[in-house]
């Protein structure tokens, strides 16, 4: 008995605790519709949003309602604390339908309708967000977050600082309204306005919310334009509303693929007219591109690229091939984007991104079947890179060329404020009657020559780099063929003259080559120049200025044999790496009737041994 009248007075308790907290609620209810408390409620919402809230105008609140409404009127929302003391949004009325959950569905938001808005959305280059409900390192999606079942949102001023992409926006936003018809509506989003310094405009059509659901998959489709570049696309958050989970394809056309920067903030090269079509999946801060394909002229590229932003240091994993790439269809000529005449400069003066390199990490693979540099073409390309904190290394770069084979190592360190790079080039058996001339069944030159380079520079670009470039460059050709005419006019001879001016085809055996040059601040200085052909033995020196990339070399040739009316001279190279000319230096010249061609055969072998090249030398036949 004592334990039932424990239990009954237990119980009363219970109930009188339940009615008290009912008319509690209801008298709150009562006294919040009456206006009273607001204050109290707008610091609630503050304190759950984590941010300043304030109400300068009206607040009207019916909750007491199976559909609870509220209604204000100059709301400030100001930053949360992981982003500077500032504003995220200005409102001019604010009004929100409540859908309370019933036995047979779940609570949620009936119709939201936002009027004279201004939203300052900001992102930091770590990510941090002032439209992010919670602190980004513990945001975790919500799946089941309240669906809001209607949306208007009437020409929002949106003004958009994106460090993290790359982007600013300063224009409207508008979300357009259901237009009264019984079936549900499609989710409608317009934009325009200046999106990275160029008028854009946007327009997103999903599905209507009214039906939406959590267990099905959301989908919309997205079209963006600027600067003549559009990018159209279909997708789908497969786990609606988590939008940190995307799927979708895309397409993006227009005369020059650097343009898509003013629509992505991602910085690409310039091309003529381009299309490019793949595949975007982002998970959290993990986003792969993937079925790459670009065109623009008659190159072509192929791949994918996958972002990872977890940290600070964004990581790129890069993979991209091409059947055929042609460097015509790149840069600012083929954009059509200058009217400038076309740098003299061989070595190229664009500038890296040392900025990208430094705060970026990467692994890169890249595929060419051929490549086209001018009148050259390179077949089989393949190189692999990494970024790993400023420091790139391209090991190994390959390719063949002319019938031979390039090899080589490079590494830029782009930690320093002025970055130093070191070059290690070998090129294996080009053969130079492959290169580009207007007889290709009668070459001037044949033999299978070597080349060796090991430089070290500083610079942001190549040009840079050879401009200031220290070490050793180094070719030979152990044997090959010469047409008779040049080796002899070398020597200024009649014999020479003869030949040119008879268009004489005969070649004559080279018993080998050596061109080596030691590099200094950027010049090239001949230490060994000597090419030793049946008829004449032909020598060299001078210097190369990359840093202007002029020449000033002299060529002498010696005869083995008898010769008649010979100018004893230099031949000079002279003009620029791009442009080089020949001249005769006739200040130093002196004229022989008879020259009875004392020069011997040059020890090919030692040469060749100094040059670094043993046991590559075949004796030529006679």
């Amino acid at each position: 008995m004592r334990a039932a009248s424990i239990v009954r007075r237990i119980l009363a308790w219970t109930i009188a605790v339940l009615a008290a907290v009912l008319v509690l609620a209801a008298g709150l209810v009562t006294a919040v519709n009456a206006g009273y408390g607001h204050a109290l409620l707008v610091r609630a919402v503050a304190a759950h949003v984590d941010r300043p809230v304030q109400v300068n105008g009206i607040l009207q609140t019916h909750l007491f309602s199976r559909h609870p409404q509220i209604v204000a009127e100059g709301v400030t929302i100001g930053n949360p604390p992981w982003m500077p003391a500032g504003r995220a949004a200005e409102i001019g009325r604010v009004s929100m339908v409540l859908e309370l959950p019933g036995f047979s569905h779940r609570g949620g938001i009936l119709a939201l309708e936002v009027e004279a808005a201004t939203l300052y959305l900001a992102r930091d280059a770590a990510g941090h967000a002032n439209w992010q409900l919670t602190y980004p390192p513990h945001t975790q999606a919500n799946k089941r977050a309240p669906i809001v079942r209607t949306l208007v949102v009437p020409n929002a001023h949106v003004i958009l600082n994106d460090a993290l992409r790359h982007l600013q926006f300063n224009g409207t936003v508008s979300v357009q309204g259901p237009d009264g018809s019984a079936a549900p509506q499609p989710l409608r989003i317009e934009g325009g306005g200046q999106l990275n310094g160029r008028a854009a405009s946007f327009e997103l059509t999903a599905d209507p919310l009214a039906t939406a659901s959590h267990d099905h998959p959301y989908h919309f489709t997205f079209a963006e334009h600027s600067s003549g570049s559009r990018i159209e696309g279909r997708g789908l958050l497969p786990e609606p509303f988590a939008y940190d989970v995307v799927d979708a394809t895309f397409e993006a056309v227009g005369p020059d693929l650097k343009d898509l920067y003013f629509l992505t903030g991602i910085h690409l090269i310039d091309t003529g007219d381009y299309r490019l079509t793949g595949r975007v999946s982002r998970r959290g801060k993990q986003t792969v591109f993937s079925e790459l394909f670009a065109k623009s002229g008659q190159s072509d590229m192929r791949g994918m690229v996958a972002i990872d932003s977890t940290n600070v240091r964004r990581k790129l994993d890069i993979d991209l091939s091409s059947q055929l790439l042609r460097l015509s269809d790149l840069g600012i000529r083929a954009a059509g984007r200058t009217t400038e005449p076309k740098s003299p400069l061989l070595l190229s003066n664009a500038m890296l991104s040392l900025t990208m390199l430094r705060t970026r990490d990467a692994q890169v693979r890249f595929r060419a079947h051929q490549l086209e540099a001018g009148r050259l073409t390179i077949q089989a390309v393949s190189a692999r890179a990494t970024i790993d904190h400023g420091l790139v290394t391209v090991a190994p770069l390959s390719a063949q060329i002319l019938g031979g084979r390039i090899s080589a190592h490079l590494k830029l360190d782009a930690g320093p404020q002025i970055p130093t790079a070191k070059i290690d080039v070998r090129v294996s058996d080009l053969q130079l009657g492959q290169l580009p001339h207007k007889d290709p069944d009668h070459p001037p030159i044949e033999g299978p020559m070597q080349v060796q380079v090991a430089l070290t520079g500083t610079g942001s670009s190549l040009h840079e780099v050879a401009a200031s470039a220290n070490g050793t460059v180094t070719t030979q050709l152990p044997h090959g063929s010469l047409r008779d005419s040049f080796a002899e006019l070398t020597g200024l001879d009649l014999r020479g003259l003869g030949l040119l001016l008879t268009k004489n085809k005969r070649e004559v055996p080279i018993r080998c080559a050596v061109a080596k040059f030691r590099a200094h601040d950027g010049t090239l200085v001949v230490q060994s120049l000597v090419a030793d052909t049946e008829p004449v033995l032909i020598t060299g020196e001078g210097e190369i200025h990359l840093d202007s990339e002029s020449l000033d070399l002299a060529i002498r040739g010696r005869p083995k044999r008898l010769r008649l009316f010979r100018l004893r001279a230099p031949i000079t190279v002279r003009g620029t790496l791009a442009h080089p000319s020949l001249g005769v230096e006739t200040s130093k010249s002196a004229f022989e009737v008879v020259d009875s061609g004392g020069a011997k055969d040059a020890d090919c072998p030692a040469l060749l041994a100094e040059a670094g090249f043993e046991g590559s030398w075949v004796p030529a036949s006679r």
